[in-house]
């Protein structure tokens, strides 16, 4: 798919959460990196915690198992969850453009739906301190699916959710993981990366990739006003 404009008209749009539509990522790789300091492990490399972006929480627990053994993961992810829980509370805040997005989206009438990595509980905390969880139509977690991204398991359930095709859905996507669940569910994602620039890999998977939402928007934009002409 061509950054100059999309080959479909979407009946639907899906959103990844952390680091798409909420500046989570960095918020959570601090509180890890905190966390570890506090436990006594001070030279834990930051590559650890970017090797996390994007993935579920299982392959994160074995990530750190590989680092610091089972006792030393559980102490880093109890100080980590408290310390991320009151980041929580105050509201994650957003990512660039997240808002004229969804006002765009809003005001057409154009179905949407969260398909996030993260726990069920945490996530609908997440967006209601953000503001955001009134703003969609289904919120799908890692909790309701029984294999993670990069499955195609949880975007095919949001478009269930939505009562739309698959093959109808745009996706947007800030990690290499979700772009992968995205086209093995059949989807169109645009990939808007934050912490993780698209490696030479990533990019032979042919989607599109932009520098912002709001680029994706005046994407999406052209393509519903060129259905009118």
């Amino acid at each position: 798919m061509s950054a100059a404009g999309l080959p479909f008209t979407p009946a639907a749009v899906i959103f990844d959460m952390d680091g798409l539509m909420l500046d989570s990522e960095r918020a959570i790789i601090d509180c890890m990196a905190e966390a570890a300091r506090d436990c006594g492990y001070h030279d834990l490399p930051e590559v650890l915690w970017l090797s996390m972006v994007g993935h579920s929480e299982a392959v994160c627990r074995h990530l750190l198992d590989e680092a610091v053994g089972e006792a030393g993961r559980d102490a880093i992810l109890q100080r980590s969850h408290l310390l991320y829980d009151a980041v929580v509370a105050a509201g994650v805040p957003h990512r660039p453009g997240i808002l004229a997005m969804l006002e765009f989206l809003e005001a057409r009438g154009m179905p949407r739906a969260v398909a996030t990595s993260t726990r069920r509980p945490l996530a609908l905390r997440k967006l209601e301190a953000a503001g955001l969880l009134s703003r969609f139509h289904a919120i799908c977690t890692s909790s309701d699916v029984q294999h993670p991204k990069p499955a195609p398991d949880i975007y095919l359930l949001a478009a269930t959710s939505l009562g739309v095709d698959p093959a109808h859905c745009l996706v947007l996507e800030d990690s290499p993981t979700g772009v992968r669940a995205a086209l093995a569910a059949g989807m169109h994602p645009i990939q808007i990366p934050d912490l993780l620039e698209p490696d030479a890999a990533v990019r032979a998977l042919g989607h599109t990739i932009l520098p912002s939402l709001d680029d994706a928007r005046l994407l999406l934009e052209r393509r519903l006003s060129a259905e009118l002409l």
